[in-house]
Formats: structure tokens, C-alpha cells, sequence
């Protein structure tokens, strides 16, 4: 790694590590990877790697019809099933990992890091220790810095220093790399022999260019007490759905035509970066109906995300960015490296590439589902009973949607 130097900052609890006032250089090309997914899904994090040559030779995935999706779309990789099974990976360069996030997210159990399903990625590090490839990439929500006072980070932190990693991640945004869906992520990187910084760091942007107003607004219908998850020419996350399996994507609202309603499933594909019908497998293998594609939309990891990942891994770029010690019992910042005992904030933001999204407005290929009278209903009663600020002309949309909804 680079040579590093100390310097003060005003807070006398926080030194700055690594800073440097020259810009980000080129460093030399690496080649493509050979990679194993765990907790695969529907291969989001494969998929925007394949775009620049790295090449998926193992795929783990539990859910028959994500396996059948995986296996439509990458029939040179061995797919398998659950994790717990798998005792030997092929000769790879990085092992990606995308574990389950139900224990960690604001919208599952909130179980954290020692939940049934989150605790899976104790699979991840028993594997590691078997093998030994450059790179480890986790995926996972944003929630899991703050919960429980962000044990979860906490715990991947302490255990990839204990075998030697230096580890970086990021929170992103998936409207950074082009797409209209206000998504963001934590994105980690580790190695023992190369430098994750000079990946994950390699560009920053700002967000100035979000748009303030649109001709198209994505909002969740089945909230409106506590949230709305508004989104300006772009949808909020998509979403799994219930525990149940009942479909919960989005809605969004036209206001010059009045238009309330959801998306097509090939829309939301789209809206993760893939290309329509992606999920269409899994549905001629008869695992699922065409409303069980949205889970694993809902559950994907964003192709264009990945696209920015395989190429930076292939053309890093110099750490020069810096960073400040993190105090023992701080809160997690959304960047941050770490090795050895020693963990530093990192100023960089969730837009790598910007914030230039093609607006919402402008996005969709087909025409909206509309919202049904009663999830209207039902989101107008929450709605009012509330508390939150609504865009004017909202509710009143809204409650001419409702009108027009009405059985006859």
C-alpha cells in the first residue's frame, strides 16, 4: 500500500490518515476474474460484472426459481443450492456475497448480524478460511451501520481484521449510475494483498443535480402513517414484499394526467438494471406466477451498481481521499476503511458517477397498473390520520384516483 502521513485536524480525538494533495492516478490494468456468488439471487452482482469480462464460475442460491434464472442466464457456472452445502469453491479471484438482509433491514425483523437469516454470512467467512481468493465483496442495507448501535458492521469489521483483511466499504446510491429508483446499498470490499480503496474510492461526485420537481413521482401505497417513501423522477426501493409472498412494488403518480399506478414487472427489472423478461425463467420452470417475479426484483442487487464495480476492479485508480480515525463507540459513517485495529471515515459520497438519472418520466416502456379503490383507500385513510407533509395537489390527486376507481 501507499505510504501514509499524519496530520491535525481541529478535533484533537481524530487524526487524518493517508491524505494527499495530488489528484487520483492510474494504476496498472488488472485482468478479469474468475467469481463465486453466494446468496446469489437472480445474479445482479454476476451480471454488471460480465459486462467487462469477469466470469462467474460458481453460483449459490437456495430459491428454486432464482436458481432457475441464474441458470437460463449463466450456463457456463456450476448453480447450486444452499450455502451450508457448499464445502469446496472452484479456483477463483473474488467470492461475492449479497447475505440475506431480513434481520438487518428497517423493514424485516431487525434481528441483527445473529439472526437466522443474516447470521448466514458466517458461511461466507468459513469458506474464506478454506480458501483464499483476492477479493471478498459483501453486499447489504444501509441500516445495518446504525442498528444495535452497528454490532453488525462491527462484528464484519473485527472478523476480516482477525485474517488479515484491509477492508473499505460505501454506501451508494443506485441513481449515481443512471437508473430512477432511490436505492441505496453498503458495498464492502476486502483483501489481504490488494488495496479495496483504490476501487471502491476511485470516484466521487455530488448529488446537486437531483431534481427538485418532475412530471413523475414514485411513492409507497402501502405506507403513509409513518413513511411515504417519496421519490422525485424516481421510484423508492423496490421492494420483496410481504412475509407472505403478496407483491409490493411501488406506485407512482402523474400529476399533469393524473395517472396513479404501478409499475410493470418488466419495468422493474429495468429499473435494477436488467434486461426485460430476466426474471421470465423462473415462471416457464413453474416455480412462480408472473406477481412472484417481483421478490426477486425486490431482492436484487443492481446490475448498473455492479457495472462500476467490475470495471473499477479492472482500472483502480490511487487512494489520495484520506481519512479520520473513527473513536471506539462512534457511529458508522457511510464510507469507511479499516485494517488491523485501525478503522478511518472516509469524506466521500453515495454518487460515484453523480446523480443524472434519466427521469422517471422518461423511463418506463409500459403502461402503469392502476392503483386498485381499495389499496387507494386504505393508503388516503393512513395518509390523513398522519402526521407527514404531502406535496400539494397530492391528496388531492389521490382522492380523484379514488373516485375514478370506484366499482360501478
Amino acid at each position: 500500500m501507499e505510504g501514509m502521513m499524519t496530520l491535525d485536524r481541529n478535533d484533537a480525538e481524530q487524526q487524518v490518515l493517508g491524505f494527499s494533495e495530488f489528484e487520483p492516478m492510474k494504476l496498472p490494468s488488472r485482468e478479469p476474474l474468475a467469481v463465486a456468488g453466494l446468496f446469489a439471487g437472480i445474479g445482479g452482482i454476476e451480471s454488471g460484472f460480465a459486462r467487462h469480462g469477469h466470469h462467474a464460475k460458481l453460483l449459490c442460491e437456495l430459491n428454486e426459481g432464482a436458481r432457475a434464472i441464474l441458470q437460463a442466464h449463466f450456463p457456463d457456472a456450476e448453480v447450486v443450492g444452499d450455502v451450508c452445502d457448499v464445502h469446496e469453491l472452484p479456483e477463483i479471484d473474488l467470492l461475492a456475497a449479497g447475505f440475506p438482509c431480513q434481520d438487518l433491514s428497517q423493514a424485516g425483523r431487525t434481528a441483527g448480524i445473529s439472526g437466522a437469516q443474516s447470521g448466514l454470512v458466517g458461511e461466507v467467512f468459513r469458506l474464506l478460511k478454506q480458501h483464499d481468493p483476492t477479493w471478498l465483496l459483501l453486499e447489504n442495507v444501509p441500516f445495518m451501520l446504525s442498528l444495535d448501535k452497528g454490532k453488525a458492521m462491527s462484528f464484519l469489521a473485527d472478523s476480516l481484521e482477525d485474517m488479515g483483511y484491509t477492508w473499505a466499504y460505501r454506501v451508494l446510491d443506485t441513481r449515481s449510475f443512471g437508473l430512477p429508483q432511490r436505492r441505496q446499498r453498503v458495498i464492502l470490499l476486502a483483501s489481504k494483498i490488494e488495496d479495496p480503496r483504490t476501487v471502491l474510492f476511485a470516484d466521487d461526485a455530488d448529488d446537486s443535480d437531483l431534481p427538485e420537481d418532475g412530471d413523475a413521482f414514485g411513492f409507497y401505497w402501502t405506507e403513509g402513517k409513518r413513511g411515504l417513501g417519496w421519490g422525485v423522477e424516481a421510484t423508492p426501493p423496490l421492494k420483496k414484499g410481504s412475509t407472505i409472498g403478496i407483491p409490493s412494488p411501488p406506485a407512482i403518480w402523474f400529476p399533469e394526467s393524473n395517472i396513479v399506478g404501478k409499475p410493470d414487472i418488466r419495468d422493474a427489472e429495468r429499473l435494477q438494471g436488467f434486461a426485460e423478461d430476466w426474471t421470465k425463467p423462473a415462471v416457464e420452470a413453474g416455480h412462480v406466477t408472473d406477481r412472484g417475479r417481483w421478490s426477486y426484483v425486490g431482492n436484487a442487487v443492481t446490475v448498473d451498481l455492479a457495472d462500476w464495480l467490475g470495471f473499477r476492479l479492472l482500472n483502480p485508480v490511487s487512494y489520495v481521499h484520506g481519512g479520520y480515525e473513527i473513536a471506539e463507540g462512534s457511529r458508522w459513517p457511510n464510507s469507511a476503511w479499516g485494517r488491523a485495529g485501525e478503522r478511518y471515515e472516509v469524506d466521500m459520497g453515495m454518487w460515484p458517477l453523480g446523480s443524472q438519472h434519466e427521469p422517471l418520466s422518461e423511463f418506463l416502456n409500459y403502461p402503469l397498473t392502476p392503483l386498485s379503490h381499495r389499496a387507494t383507500a386504505g393508503f388516503l385513510k393512513r395518509a390523513r390520520s398522519s402526521s407527514l407533509n404531502f406535496r400539494e395537489g397530492f391528496l388531492d390527486g389521490l382522492d380523484e384516483h379514488l373516485t375514478l376507481m370506484a366499482p360501478s
